[in-house]
């Protein structure tokens, strides 16, 4: 029943350089809004604000990954993930779906195809069960679905086993997850210039407070001026020239308050590529000044760009204040999950 053409793609991945993941979706509110708009979409966090394991399973999420679409009893489609996560606000086409979810969420990239075959699983539950893992289960062991889970990594055993099921129609799309090429995301900088058109028009900030947040946005004016008093390079390269470093938020520009938006101990100046894979996730700090780099991120891509992958980064300590915005960093835009 097993399909040995998943695992033959994961060993040929492996001696690349690059691991396809594969992952199980419940999609029973927002299928049809997702599978149609080529996405997945899920809050950050429950409406109670505690972390959800399915949800920070989003920020692992990489371009080639497979993903099993479920929804009442069936898997009905097969995705490939065509981008990186990102933050995102909740998808006005999914109306009341989700009314206590927060606006704000990961978003991923994804095309789907609709499945003739379209297993139930719980038919062949016997076969499945022993590879089912102990924790972050897709299913019960009934073969029910789990209401509780959005998205959940499926071990390899498991995919094999899936795509046997589904036959034939699901093996070029394993094959073709491969040669995906990555996507960028392409509305977070229309969710921002949205918020700066909306700054612009607000008429209860000073102007020239207004131009100042406007221009942080870029990491440039008021803003760069502020970090400058506490940062003197870049801390990745070491680029001392100004003119060639950006004021990088810790807490993104779309995140923040204005305040924020303005505190020198929300920023770190770095040249644009490395502020570019910080401003998205690709790398973070710890507190001790250790240079975190997601599992998602393209290594040699990062090597090039400036980013030593070969061996431990530390580039220095931080003051308190910047520890408080480097926190909300690592939970809330770096590409790596949190889970208990």
């Amino acid at each position: 029943m097993a399909d040995p053409r998943v695992r033959d793609q994961c060993v040929a991945e492996k001696a690349s350089g690059r691991q396809m993941r594969y992952w199980w979706v419940n999609q029973n509110q927002t299928y049809h809004h997702e599978v149609q708009g080529g996405y997945l979409w899920s809050p950050k966090r429950n409406a109670n604000g505690a972390r959800n394991p399915f949800y920070e399973s989003m920020r692992e999420v990489a371009p080639g990954d497979l993903i099993f679409s479920f929804m009442d009893t069936r898997i009905l489609a097969v995705g490939i993930a065509q981008s990186y996560c990102w933050e995102s606000p909740k998808p006005l086409e999914f109306g009341t779906a989700g009314q206590n979810w927060e606006n704000i969420g990961w978003k991923v990239k994804v095309s789907f195809t609709e499945l003739a075959n379209k297993v139930r699983p719980k038919d062949y539950i016997e076969i499945l069960r022993p590879l089912l893992p102990e924790k972050y289960s897709p299913l019960q062991p009934n073969g029910n679905g789990l209401q509780s889970v959005y998205l959940t990594e499926v071990p390899i055993g498991l995919a094999e086993v899936l795509v046997g099921l589904i036959g034939h129609e699901v093996v070029p799309l394993v094959a073709a997850a491969s040669a995906v090429k990555p996507i960028a995301a392409d509305d977070l900088d229309l969710w921002e210039r949205r918020l700066e058109r909306q700054l612009a028009e607000d008429a209860t900030v000073p102007d020239t407070e207004r131009q100042a947040i406007i221009r942080a946005r870029i990491g440039q004016g008021l803003f760069k001026e502020r970090v400058a008093k506490i940062e003197t390079r870049c801390r990745v390269t070491g680029v001392e020239n100004s003119v060639h470093l950006i004021a990088s938020h810790c807490k993104p520009w779309r995140d923040a308050t204005n305040e924020e938006r303005l505190n020198g101990e929300n920023g770190l100046l770095l040249t644009p590529s490395i502020d570019h894979l910080f401003d998205r996730g690709f790398i973070g700090f710890e507190d001790n000044g250790r240079l975190i780099i997601s599992p998602v991120a393209h290594r040699p891509s990062l090597q090039r760009m400036g980013i030593d992958t070969t061996a431990a980064v530390n580039v220095g300590g931080f003051t308190s204040g910047q520890k408080q915005f480097l926190d909300f960093h690592r939970n809330a835009v770096l590409l790596q999950s949190v889970r208990s």
